[in-house]
């Protein structure tokens, strides 16, 4: 079929995935990677056709697996490579004739430390570390190879089997008291809205910050998930006094303190958030969850 479209996710995991679901629905076809053969075969009988990249192996007969690819999706994140995707198959993907789209899902780490002050797509890039680091020159890695790209930026994730209640029911729930200081998230169902609304209305070379309305501090966000268990919420715990147990990546993940601006995706893209703050999500991941 001439008019037929074609996803290929680089990385099946839980962002791109809420993507492929759509995708199917609108009876694209959709294909991707994963890392094992035991998701490698789930992922066949919901009619993905999946294919394995990791650390060991890249993707065999890769033109026959991008062949007709409409539409890219990368979601795996730095490792050995900065952007493994484009250092083990740039070439592949630069030699696709069909395409129409890609998209880098990288994060809102890249513009570090803001002393709580808000950012949006225009603000400079000064990650704090390396991984920060990492995800701008992958950034870069795309944006240089001249195709259709889109930069999604995407604050802290969450959904159903992906969220506080986890940490609660697993009893790693901590309330750290930090004063002044913000997170931004994102469900995922809006990560697959924003994406899809991308498709629908290409711009390329433009990065979007994919988050929601109201950054709030993490102690906040478990004290809403208590309630909705009905369960009281752990203690707080001052920031200095929590920091001495935290690994390095925790640390980095405390350091940087900024507010993200999602004003672009409202007016360039026309997303309607269906979890505007992070109260609506985490009652409907109870919902879905419990």
């Amino acid at each position: 079929m001439p008019n037929s479209k074609r996803l290929f996710c680089f990385g099946l995991g839980f962002s791109s995935l809420a993507v492929a679901r759509r995708m199917l629905d609108r009876g694209w076809e959709v294909a991707g990677t994963c890392r094992t053969p035991e998701k490698q075969t789930l992922l066949w009988r919901y009619g993905i056709e999946a294919h394995l990249f990791n650390d060991e192996q890249d993707i065999k007969m890769p033109s026959a697996a991008l062949a007709g690819a409409t539409h890219i999706i990368d979601s795996i994140p730095p490792g050995r490579d900065t952007c493994p995707t484009l250092t083990r198959h740039g070439p592949d993907i630069m030699r696709l004739e069909s395409l129409q789209w890609a998209g880098y899902l990288s994060t809102t780490g890249v513009y570090g430390n803001t002393d709580g002050a808000e950012v949006d797509e225009t603000a400079p890039l000064r990650p704090s570390g390396r991984r920060g680091q990492a995800r701008v020159e992958a950034e870069d890695h795309w944006y240089a190879l001249g195709l259709p790209v889109h930069v999604f930026r995407l604050a802290g994730i969450y959904g159903p089997g992906r969220s506080t209640f986890d940490q609660i029911r697993a009893g790693r729930a901590r309330r750290i008291d930090k004063p002044g200081h913000c997170f931004s998230r994102i469900h995922v169902e809006d990560i697959a809205a924003t994406l899809t609304a991308s498709i629908d209305r290409p711009n390329p070379a433009a990065a979007y910050n994919v988050c929601d309305d109201k950054p709030a501090p993490p102690a906040e966000v478990t004290a809403y998930a208590c309630e909705l268990m009905g369960i009281d919420p752990p203690p707080l715990i001052p920031f200095e006094e929590a920091r001495a147990g935290m690994s390095d990546m925790a640390l980095s993940f405390w350091n940087d303190n900024r507010r993200v601006s999602n004003r672009r995706i409202r007016t360039e893209l026309a997303v309607e958030l269906a979890y505007p703050t992070y109260r609506e999500g985490l009652r409907s991941v109870y919902e879905d969850d419990f």
